[in-house]
């Protein structure tokens, strides 16, 4: 396995602002020449980065034989767009550098997990607005997600909102932008295929956010795999032991099924 920390900064960003790539080795003993590859935006409401939602995470999905990056976004007090345009640079630079890199260009797929979930989501739904081509220079093309693995999402500001979290990416303009970023009116053709899960028990991100989520990706025919797991609170993470709080166990047998659900997912049209 290869690891790098590649820059993705632009002129607003936090010092720590970076990806962290794990490329698996191209063998000659091994058929596959290309590998998708994962990006992963951990969650912490927009004010910190939950390490129990990167590396470990990465890891599950080197397992998959996936290559894997972990995004660094900039929090507050950085404001919106500022890891959007973080994440739409890393997507530019793992193109430009697939073949180097071995990664499957039709194959960039983005997993977020609570705010990093809003991200991710974020991105599947403006990739193609100009205004990020033009931040970063690039043909939107080269911005193209082919996938979406979101993990207890923020996704509305409305009545079922996780309000810190848009308050921490917008700072200000709050009022003035809250609805403009509530993703659940913003589906439309432009989002890739979508893997959601949820737990009923959320009592920090509301099952409504997923369930509006769906049921608009659903509207617009988008490709969707959804997972509704009964027990399990917010920030289940992998929900094994490896990824237990400090602040509460963070277990439950029901819920660490999902990557494995991702695995078969993924296996259905990467390899279908």
């Amino acid at each position: 396995m290869k690891y790098e920390k590649i820059d993705i900064k632009n002129k607003d960003s936090m010092d720590y602002a970076a990806l962290y790539l794990y490329l698996l080795d191209d063998s000659p003993e091994i058929a596959i020449r290309e590998r998708p590859m994962i990006v992963i935006c951990p969650g912490g409401g927009y004010e910190f980065l939950s390490d129990r939602e990167a590396e470990i995470v990465a890891m599950q999905y080197l397992a998959m034989g996936y290559h894997a990056a972990v995004l660094r976004y900039s929090v507050a007090p950085a404001r919106y767009p500022t890891a959007l345009l973080e994440l739409g640079k890393a997507v530019a630079t793992i193109r430009e550098q697939a073949k180097e890199w071995h990664v499957s260009t039709d194959k960039i797929v983005i997993s977020g997990f609570s705010a990093g979930g809003h991200l991710a989501a974020n991105y599947g739904m403006f990739w193609n607005r100009t205004f990020l081509s033009e931040a970063l220079e690039v043909n939107s093309d080269v911005l193209t997600p082919n996938g979406l693995i979101l993990c207890y999402p923020v996704i509305t500001s409305g009545e079922y909102a996780h309000e810190g979290s848009f308050r921490s990416l917008l700072g200000a303009d709050y009022e003035e932008k809250k609805k403009e970023l509530s993703l659940e009116f913003c589906v439309g053709e432009q989002v890739p295929r979508t893997f959601v899960w949820h737990t009923c028990e959320d009592g920090c991100v509301p099952v409504q956010n997923s369930l509006l989520l769906v049921n608009a990706l659903v509207e617009h025919h988008i490709p969707t795999e959804f997972h509704l797991f009964e027990q399990g609170g917010h920030g289940m993470s992998i929900a094994n032991r490896l990824t237990g709080s400090t602040e509460g166990s963070w277990t439950e047998r029901a819920v660490a099924v999902w990557p494995q659900l991702v695995h078969a997912w993924m296996e259905n049209w990467v390899c279908g």
